[in-house]
């Protein structure tokens, strides 16, 4: 084959296993390589799961996931550093040491510190690790708002009280170039998302919100930023570019099993019928039966 053929982007993702395929690394997978994209992945953690939740993870060793990542960018050139589930203090002194010894490569990270559902997938300890060691390393935090809350409180704040506009003023404080703050979980019509530097809010975007409860549309939504990043747009044209994208794999996604949605995350290139005519509908359907 011939060498003149143009490689596409390479982007390098470190994060938890979900056997679902719905989120974790299955799901930034398949948002990489939707976006032109050659995805690399490092495990991190292995997660017992369902469309419903956790019901347990177990972290690798910090050697193992240095190990990954090292044999990899020792043989092909990366231009995108997107991090999830981290699951361990050991894992996040890792993966700092890794940020630092490629500077030049923009970091996304999703912070995953509960599932969908609620389930806790980090302790007090590792937000605390995070905030020292890594944040100061991230291009793009990638929050929503409970996330972006518990990682801004200080230890005599009530997290509630915090402003998401404080939240973000204290973690680009911290380091991190940009703050993408996602309103999915606050009590609004339509979902807004913020985007902020350390001069303040950069951009908001305003969405309608989509019935039923989804898996994985936090990893979508990072992935699909490392991506388009890796393709060369600028950090805010990367924001928006990415929320369409994650917002229209929502709206058709699909229900595999008793839980959670899932995106469908290739909605582009299947023949999908309108979600009011697909599968949401006929879940529905279904649950109103039983």
């Amino acid at each position: 084959m011939s060498q003149d053929i143009e490689l596409p982007p390479i982007v390098l993702t470190l994060a938890g296993s979900d056997p679902t395929g719905g989120a974790g690394i299955q799901a930034d997978i398949l948002t990489l390589a939707s976006m032109g994209c050659h995805p690399l992945s490092v495990i991190t953690a292995v997660t017992v799961q369902d469309t419903r939740g956790v019901q347990d993870f177990m972290t690798l060793d910090g050697e193992w996931v240095l190990d990954q990542a090292r044999a990899v960018l020792e043989d092909m050139p990366v231009a995108a550093f997107k991090v999830g589930m981290i699951g361990s203090v050991d894992n996040v002194m890792a993966i700092a040491e890794l940020a630092a010894d490629y500077p030049d490569i923009p970091l996304i990270y999703d912070p995953v510190l509960a599932s969908g559902r609620g389930d806790e997938l980090s302790r007090d300890e590792l937000v605390h690790v995070l905030r020292d060691v890594l944040l100061p390393q991230v291009t793009v935090l990638t929050p929503n708002s409970m996330e972006a809350r518990r990682l801004a409180a200080n230890d005599e704040d009530d997290e509630d009280s915090i402003t998401l506009a404080d939240c973000a003023k204290r973690l680009t404080r911290l380091g991190c170039d940009y703050v993408f703050i996602t309103g999915t979980h606050e009590a609004t019509r339509d979902v807004e998302n913020r985007l902020y530097d350390r001069s303040g809010e950069v951009r908001v975007d305003t969405w309608p919100r989509l019935a039923g409860s989804f898996h994985g549309s936090g990893c979508t939504l990072a992935s699909a930023v490392a991506g388009l990043i890796a393709r060369g747009l600028a950090v805010p044209e990367a924001v928006k570019e990415a929320q369409d994208y994650t917002w229209q794999a929502l709206r058709y996604g699909f229900r595999p099993g008793m839980g959670q949605y899932i995106p469908d995350r290739l909605f582009w290139a299947n023949d999908t019928a309108e979600p009011e005519e697909g599968q949401q509908a006929a879940d529905k359907d279904q649950d109103a039966k039983r």
